[in-house]
């Protein structure tokens, strides 16, 4: 029957793929946005993207405890994309070939509903085991508070109160926060899928070739301090390639036709 409910639920997902581009009404944005959330969904390559990212990250965490310092271990992470799976939001929008709308994620955050992102309850679940702090430091806004902390107690994840719970203060840029959590705490890892997730460099929306430099710079830390889980839906990436500007869904697909290496 899971797998009968499974079949249904693609099928209808393709059959609303289908109709928007037969409409002439979905864009070349929103029509990567439904495969990437197929991914996300059902892809076996990214559920082992995503553990992989976990297993290496309960590897450095372990290494990380054979050298305790003066101050408690912690954790840093992300909660969306991260720690909970939104595809059946965004999926939702994609679909219908529509943008962003703050109301309607906030009305989804508020139920508390998400699903976990592939072996993410399990390091989090070790990491509170070994005695290390979870801090989710996350851009969500405070009247989501309720809400998040709702579907992180849904899955019986660890710290999941206002202390670690760290919401938007005014900036979307996480650096404050990280900072007064390394006051108290010695941080051996940042979880996230999305670069400012894990260092300020990444702040003030740099376009591509600066997001590309600074990653270079810091290629050190990945894989040792940063563990990067797979998230091609959304983030700061598509917006470094518009400019970081409002554009329309014909501007978008007209750049995105400009800036797409094509074989000749």
């Amino acid at each position: 029957m899971k797998k009968f409910l499974s079949l249904c639920l693609f099928t209808m997902t393709i059959a609303s793929f289908a109709n928007a581009q037969d409409a002439g009404k979905l864009s070349i944005v929103n029509g990567g946005k439904v495969w990437a959330l197929l991914y996300q969904q059902r892809a076996a390559e990214y559920k082992a993207l995503c553990f992989q990212a976990y297993n290496l990250a309960r590897l450095r965490l372990n290494e990380a405890l054979k050298h305790k310092g003066k101050k408690p271990l912690a954790v840093i992470t992300d909660v969306d994309e991260t720690v909970l799976d939104n595809s059946p939001y965004d999926a939702a929008r994609a679909v219908k070939d529509k943008d962003f709308d703050l109301a309607g994620w906030k009305a989804w955050t508020a139920r508390g509903i998400a699903d976990t992102v592939p072996g993410a309850p399990s390091f989090l679940k070790y990491a509170a085991s070994r005695g290390v702090a979870v801090f989710y430091v996350t851009n969500r806004d405070e009247d989501e508070r309720e809400g998040t902390t709702l579907n992180l107690k849904r899955y019986n994840l660890p710290n999941a109160d206002k202390a670690h719970i760290i919401l938007k203060q005014g900036v979307s840029s996480k650096e404050a926060r990280r900072q007064e959590i390394i006051k108290k705490y010695n941080v051996v890892l940042y979880c996230g899928d999305n670069l400012p997730d894990f260092d300020s460099a990444y702040d003030n929306k740099p376009l591509q070739d600066s997001r590309n430099n600074t990653t270079e710079r810091l290629k050190k830390y990945f894989g040792s301090k940063y563990i990067v889980i797979p998230n091609s839906g959304y983030g700061d990436f598509e917006n470094a390639f518009f400019g970081n500007q409002k554009l329309n869904s014909a501007q978008k697909d007209s750049v995105l036709r400009a800036v797409i290496k094509v074989a000749e």
